[in-house]
């Protein structure tokens, strides 16, 4: 792939099945030089302030302080991993990214959406997706597939919380269209991935 690679993120609420689809765009991909990241994560520090934000220990972190230490580990992620790949035509499949903030942090704790989007753009120096693949499900569906799993301390929220990030995720849609396409998360697994494939497969087209 010649010149600026693709950036693509997938979005969505706890389980919405977000890391199946990743590995079976992976896969899809693979005649490309793809990077695979996660968010909170994918540097050492940031893998370091993952920890800080998931630990259950940590109940009394403030939304605001939770914000900054996202933007912190996103920033360093950008950085390291996301430009130099770009920068190298390469394909970047992210496990979230700014999205998460605004849905998480905007309309889940309530802070000022303008404020993450300045914080966000300072700290990733306005680096986009192309392409937004943001699986929508019910908060009761993921919560059914997760039963099963040790929740983190996000996860523990509970469902009242997820509704508020779902329509949250949802809001962030339809003002970026062009940039965000919705799959309906509740459908097998195929069918989801049939559509995010048409979706990038027109990117590709592109470039």
């Amino acid at each position: 792939m010649k010149g600026t690679g693709i950036f693509i993120s997938l979005e969505g609420i706890d389980g919405c099945g977000k890391s199946s689809l990743k590995e079976s765009l992976h896969a899809y991909l693979s005649k490309y030089e793809v990077v695979s990241t996660r968010e909170p994560g994918g540097t050492t520090i940031s893998e370091k302030i993952r920890a800080m934000l998931l630990d259950i220990d940590n109940e009394s972190m403030l939304p605001r302080t939770e914000a900054i230490l996202y933007a912190a580990a996103r920033s360093q992620l950008v950085e390291e991993v996301i430009k130099p790949a770009l920068s190298a035509g390469k394909i970047v499949l992210a496990d979230r990214y700014i999205d998460s903030t605004l849905a998480y942090q905007g309309y889940g704790r309530g802070l000022d959406l303008d404020y993450l989007l300045n914080l966000n753009h300072l700290c990733t120096g306005g680096v986009k997706p192309h392409l937004t693949l943001l699986l929508d499900i019910s908060p009761e569906e993921g919560l059914r597939r997760r039963k099963k799993v040790i929740p983190d301390r996000l996860e523990k929220e509970g469902i009242y919380f997820q509704e508020k990030v779902k329509e949250g995720y949802l809001n962030i849609a339809r003002e970026e269209p062009g940039r965000i396409k919705v799959l309906d998360g509740g459908q097998d697994h195929e069918i989801v991935l049939a559509a995010a494939i048409k979706y990038i497969d027109e990117i590709l087209q592109h470039k």
